[in-house]
């Protein structure tokens, strides 16, 4: 049995690389794309960004105030669809084993490439080059022989960077890694592991598996696994899709009744993402934060699927009306979102009309 070839393939700075191909005067300038207020988060940042210390996810002031030259770009998601689609062609040229992580990231299995590549670190550097034609944008790849391990090594040499993690390399790779490089491993349970004495990967796998499933139960076991390089989870190319949802946060906090513009405009979003779906999704979902940030959610699955945008805005509404906080509560967020995704059924009394 041959050893399985993965490449992780993730994009550089992505939407903030497509802002600054797209408009000369933003090359080599701190550009941070975001909406401006006091609640956006930032959505991608430019290395020359980042070197002020500016990450995703965090707060646009903040972002501006560690970086008051930084270009604010608001962001185009429609474009950066479109780019992620270019990229995903040049993807399906060397395999059908893909797995979309995100617009900008993706698991391939090549271990029997359509292109005839020999090994997967051809494959890899065939994909870079063509991306680079293609959109005019640079990616980062890792290769290994599970995925795990190929999406740490696609970090290894960002940006623009390839790195290989050979069969016979795993665990000396693995060995003086930081264990918060795991999988899993947030910064509640990194803090567990150090004050345990485990600060690294290899520290783990010469750890007494007995005290680590003690300690963290079944993720102990699969510590154990991932400190032995040890990953046999598959590239699923055909993911489906769960649910289907946006949402937006407001400028400064609003009623319940003042929300309604918001539902209205995020049914459409939503709405306009799903009808590309070749399932249908049952169930309408909304979502509001208050100002004091708890989360409400209310949710209708009717006897028949929303067919509609009105439909799904109908729903939506009426859920707004089951939100039953005192009337001077405000709130900072609402979410409009449908799940429960399943295959359309064929309604048979419509059928026999025409038998």
């Amino acid at each position: 049995m041959s050893v399985r070839q993965i490449v992780h393939i993730d994009m550089d700075a992505f939407y903030a690389s497509v802002e600054q191909r797209d408009d000369p005067a933003l090359r080599e300038k701190p550009v941070v794309v975001a909406w401006l207020g006091n609640r956006s988060v930032v959505c991608a940042a430019s290395y020359e960004a980042r070197r002020f210390g500016i990450r995703s996810a965090m707060p646009a002031v903040t972002a501006r105030r560690m970086c008051p030259s930084a270009i604010f770009v608001p962001p185009d998601f429609s474009r950066y669809r479109a780019v992620s689609q270019t990229i995903h062609e040049v993807f399906h040229r060397h395999t059908d084993l893909v797995e979309p992580l995100s617009l900008d990231e993706a698991y391939l299995d090549v271990t029997q490439p359509k292109s005839g590549l020999s090994t997967g670190l051809e494959v890899a550097i065939a994909i870079r080059a063509q991306i680079r034609e293609a959109a005019s944008l640079t990616a980062s790849a890792g290769i290994a022989p599970n995925k795990f391990l190929a999406k740490i090594a696609s970090d290894w040499r960002k940006p623009d960077g390839l790195f290989e993690v050979r069969p016979c390399d795993v665990q000396a790779f693995l060995e003086p890694m930081p264990v918060g490089k795991l999988p899993g491993v947030g910064k509640v349970t990194e803090q567990r592991l150090t004050q345990s004495g485990l600060e690294t990967v290899g520290a783990i796998r010469r750890a007494s598996p007995g005290i680590l499933e003690s300690k963290f139960g079944r993720f102990g076991k699969r510590l154990i696994e991932l400190s032995c390089g040890v990953d046999e989870s598959e590239v699923v190319s055909e993911r489906p899709t769960q649910s289907i949802s946006a949402e937006d946060t407001f400028e400064s906090d609003l009623l319940l009744e003042e929300t309604t513009a918001t539902i209205e405009r995020l049914a459409n979003r939503v709405w306009r993402a799903a009808s590309g779906e070749p399932r249908v999704g049952r169930t309408v979902v909304l979502k509001l934060k208050t100002s004091d940030f708890n989360i409400i959610t209310r949710s209708h699955t009717p006897e028949r699927p929303p067919m509609s945008e009105s439909d799904l805005l109908r729903i939506a509404l009426n859920l707004q009306l089951r939100v039953e906080l005192a009337p001077e509560t405000r709130y900072r967020l609402v979410g409009v979102g449908i799940s429960n995704f399943s295959d359309v059924e064929v309604d048979t009394d419509q059928l026999t009309l025409f038998e």
